[in-house]
């Protein structure tokens, strides 16, 4: 009798696991799955806003990517879904913040300093260098690279709130569109099998945008530097120096990720996709983008990287932390959008577009275009091709480029990494270059000035114009 007993409760005991595993399948498979992605990316865009000195620490940050991202690796262990788990951690996760941090690292010992004479073509001259330079060193690179002697140079002028915004437009959003280097959106797309040249395809989305903005910008400068006082202009070229750059052995090391990440990969090493690769094969890519960065460090004097550039580890521990979160949660999100994408309506390019852009606007462009990514992957058009073992090249007479039709990925690209700049909170660079900005003085539009007086009547239509042309 006894015995019967304990064969009752471990019957009862084990009904209700198979209860929980059932339920917690449930979960992974249904629209409930995308509650705690959603929040996750909710609290990452009104976090700053309702409660900015809470959300500045890093640990309630940590805190936050914890109790929405614990649960659900729970479900998803529970669920069957490990192995979606551990590729989207270990394969996405993991050497998208290596990346960003070899980026953040290796930028972070260049400086730039000068005060050069603002004039209207000095400052065009600015923003295009950091247009070009976005796409080699990452928006962010280029952006805290140049925003201190872009600030430096107008120091004098009354008018240079303009030269900020276009700033943030330009160098910290448009400019890094040709390579997966350039934004983080592109890299996880790069990590979902698009070629490392194949965003090169973008060059004449990239040049129209950057044209238009760069015209525009001249053309404003242009209007406000006729209006400074003689005194203001006087002391501009009394006070100016030339340029000096310091750290520059940071742009070898800056080359050596670029060829990392062009040419250390399964495209180029088969070796490195087999499954049963060593682990270091496996990440050899991020072996190599470690000691780039441990390079850096090294040889970097600490004035420079510390004193001149005011370095801290902050940000990047800010986005590992955050990030967590994102692509925990975003785990059932993604496979349930993939399973339901012929459901939501989506079949034109344009559509991809401005949904992928208003998105990335307000919150991170970065899960936005990964989740966009999977609905596109979702389609009837994109399964065929991938069940007929088409990754990249053409199925029906269509080009298809990471397991999607290629017009589509343009159109998540372009949108994520451009629309990232109708808000502050679009895209991370952009509050980094705010921030130092009103550190320096300068009064910068509210979130909601930023959209109003800026991103709405001159970025948005520039956006709505390269979508009428290209997509």
């Amino acid at each position: 009798m006894h015995i019967s007993k304990k064969k009752c409760t471990f019957a009862l005991a084990f009904s209700e696991f198979k209860l929980i595993k059932s339920t917690m399948e449930q979960f992974v498979h249904s629209a409930w799955s995308l509650i705690p992605f959603g929040l996750m990316l909710l609290m990452i865009a009104i976090g700053p806003l309702v409660a900015e000195h809470w959300w500045e620490k890093n640990t309630n940050k940590l805190i936050v990517s914890l109790f929405l991202g614990v649960p659900v690796a729970v479900c998803l262990i529970m669920g069957g879904m490990m192995h979606e788990l551990e590729h989207q951690i270990f394969f996405d996760y993991v050497p998208f913040i290596i990346l960003l941090l070899a980026l953040f690292v290796i930028t972070g010992g260049i400086h730039f300093s000068g005060d050069l004479k603002a004039k209207p073509w000095v400052n065009t001259g600015f923003l295009g260098l950091g247009w070009i330079l976005a796409s080699i060193m990452g928006t962010t690179g280029a952006a805290m690279l140049l925003i201190r002697p872009l600030i430096e140079t107008n120091k004098q002028r009354e008018h240079k709130v303009h030269t900020i915004l276009f700033f943030i437009a330009l160098v910290a959003n448009c400019g890094g569109l040709l390579t997966p280097l350039g934004d983080p959106p592109l890299f996880m797309l790069f990590l979902r099998g698009a070629h490392f040249s194949w965003f090169m395809h973008l060059a004449p989305e990239w040049a129209v945008t950057g044209l238009l903005l760069l015209g525009i910008y001249f053309a404003i400068d242009t209007y406000y530097y006729k209006k400074e006082h003689w005194t203001a202009l006087s002391a501009d070229s009394r006070e100016a120096t030339p340029m000096v750059m310091k750290g520059t052995i940071n742009f070898v090391y800056l080359l050596g990720v670029v060829l990392a990440v062009a040419f250390v990969n399964e495209g180029t090493i088969k070796q490195m996709g087999e499954a049963d690769a060593p682990l270091w094969l496996k990440y050899l890519r991020e072996i190599v983008l470690l000691s780039l960065t441990g390079l850096s460090l090294y040889t970097t004097k600490k004035e420079v990287r510390f004193g001149d550039n005011k370095f801290s580890w902050t940000p990047i521990v800010e986005v590992a932390v955050l990030f967590l979160g994102i692509f925990t949660t975003m785990t059932p999100a993604l496979a349930y959008l993939k399973a339901h994408a012929a459901d939501l309506g989506f079949t034109h390019a344009w559509q991809f577009y401005y949904s992928t852009g208003a998105l990335s606007a307000f919150l991170d462009n970065t899960p936005t275009a990964v989740a966009f990514h999977g609905v596109a992957s979702g389609l009837p058009e994109s399964l065929a091709a991938a069940e007929a073992g088409v990754v990249t090249g053409m199925f029906n007479g269509t080009p298809f480029v990471a397991g999607v039709p290629e017009i589509l990925l343009k159109a998540i690209s372009i949108a994520a990494v451009m629309f990232g700049s109708l808000t502050y909170i679009g895209n991370g660079p952009n509050f980094m270059v705010k921030a130092i900005a009103e550190e320096s003085g300068i009064k910068m539009p509210s979130f909601f000035g930023y959209m109003i007086k800026f991103s709405l009547i001159i970025l948005l239509p520039v956006y709505v114009i390269v979508q009428l042309l290209f997509i």
